[in-house]
């Protein structure tokens, strides 16, 4: 029977139960019922999606990382779990690649100059999750030493220099993916399904709205970076915008960013963006400075369907679906930490395999990064623009 999640989804497995395919559904009168055979057919649709990260079945190629701050125990955690091989750890501050090896991988190298780590001929993949402005030379350099990358977000701050490293990656003949992790968020990688299988039928809006509290940077380096909230931590929510609504680009963009009379942290903390398209619209906001009773919401509303995912924050999710007959209360399995980095590391390790492009490789996210820079650019002159117009940003 599916029942409604009880917030944090933990379980790992890949598969759904005999159990959880006999639906029951809550239907438009607020009763919970068994369904017909033919409603039956009908949500199964809903439930058989696959939505968690995909490995190879064996490839598993000597991997290195190279940026050990606080977000790669994420990295690391989800790599460990699908057995990758880290054998070697870099950072310019040899303390914090010793403490990830110390943690994750005990057997790996550690460096404190990249250079070296890439004169290594077993490494084939090299995740880079240093921060952007130190970011392109490593890149370009591990893209010369035919290592495939995976490049933490957002990838560039500016559209030609992305686009010069994903020729150069196109050259040595090996992928450069962009680390765009929420894909695999268990909400978000199931409305993705969704939206690949038509199950929306004519989607006409997408509403995210997340209310949380960023104030933690003030003091850190996330201090001083400008657009911290639409360039930065947004970026997860204009590609996923993009999955959403894959079919069209959109017309233009307009954005408000304003700082709380209460914020300590430098940057603004407040913004809103309208995106534009012909016959939709979609709203993304921002509300980074709220101290209590924090939300994160998803709505996607088509003609045959509407999805809603509402919970405490990004990573704590409970997931509706609503048709004409009820709704479907699925029961989702997972967390966007740590099983957003399985996903793109997954994703580049089956490309690689299969000798395809990676569905996150560096030429799909630069239309990610038009619409991020279109909605910065909006912010500061307070008017409309159209996604790619603006080829770089100052964070």
């Amino acid at each position: 029977m599916v029942v409604p999640s009880t917030g944090r989804t933990s379980s790992r497995t890949s598969h759904i139960s005999h159990a959880q395919k006999d639906c029951w559904m809550r239907r438009n009168d607020g009763v919970l019922a068994e369904t017909s055979r033919q409603e039956k057919s009908k949500t199964e649709r809903f439930l058989e999606v696959s939505y968690q990260p995909r490995w190879p079945a064996t490839f598993r190629p000597p991997t290195a990382l190279i940026g050990c701050g606080g977000i790669t125990r994420h990295h690391l955690e989800a790599y460990r779990a699908a057995n990758l091989p880290v054998v070697a750890l870099c950072d310019i501050e040899r303390s914090r690649a010793e403490e990830r090896q110390r943690q994750f991988y005990p057997d790996a190298q550690v460096y404190t100059d990249y250079r070296e780590l890439l004169r290594r001929d077993d490494i084939a993949v090299v995740d880079i999750a240093t921060h952007p402005q130190q970011r392109v030379p490593i890149i370009e350099a591990a893209l010369r030493a035919r290592k495939h990358v995976l490049s933490q977000k957002p990838f560039v701050l500016d559209l030609a220099t992305g686009r010069k490293l994903a020729r150069l990656a196109d050259r040595y003949g090996v992928h450069l993916a962009v680390n765009q992790n929420g894909r695999w968020a268990p909400h978000w990688s199931y409305a993705r399904e969704l939206v690949r299988l038509g199950l929306f039928g004519e989607i006409h809006s997408v509403s995210l709205s997340n209310h949380w509290n960023h104030g933690w940077i003030a003091g850190t380096p996330f201090d001083r970076v400008k657009h911290v909230i639409l360039f930065d931590y947004a970026i997860h929510w204009f590609d996923i915008l993009r999955c959403f609504l894959p079919d069209e680009p959109p017309r233009r963009v307009y954005a408000a960013l304003r700082k709380s009379k209460t914020q300590v942290a430098r940057p603004a903390l407040l913004a809103q963006v309208c995106v534009e398209y012909p016959g939709r619209l979609a709203s993304l906001v921002f509300h980074a400075d709220t101290r209590f009773a924090s939300q994160d919401r998803t709505i996607i509303s088509g003609s045959e369907a509407t999805l809603i995912s509402l919970g405490p924050n990004e990573k704590n999710q409970t997931v509706s679906v609503h048709l004409p007959e009820g709704a479907i209360l699925p029961r989702l399995t997972g967390c966007w930490f740590p099983d957003g980095f399985s996903g793109t590391m997954g994703e580049l390790l089956l490309a690689i395999e299969e000798n395809r492009a990676p569905s996150i490789d560096a030429a799909d996210n630069l239309k990610s990064l038009e619409l991020c820079f279109a909605a910065v650019a909006s912010a500061e002159r307070g008017e409309p623009v159209k996604p790619g117009t603006v080829q770089r940003i100052a964070t």
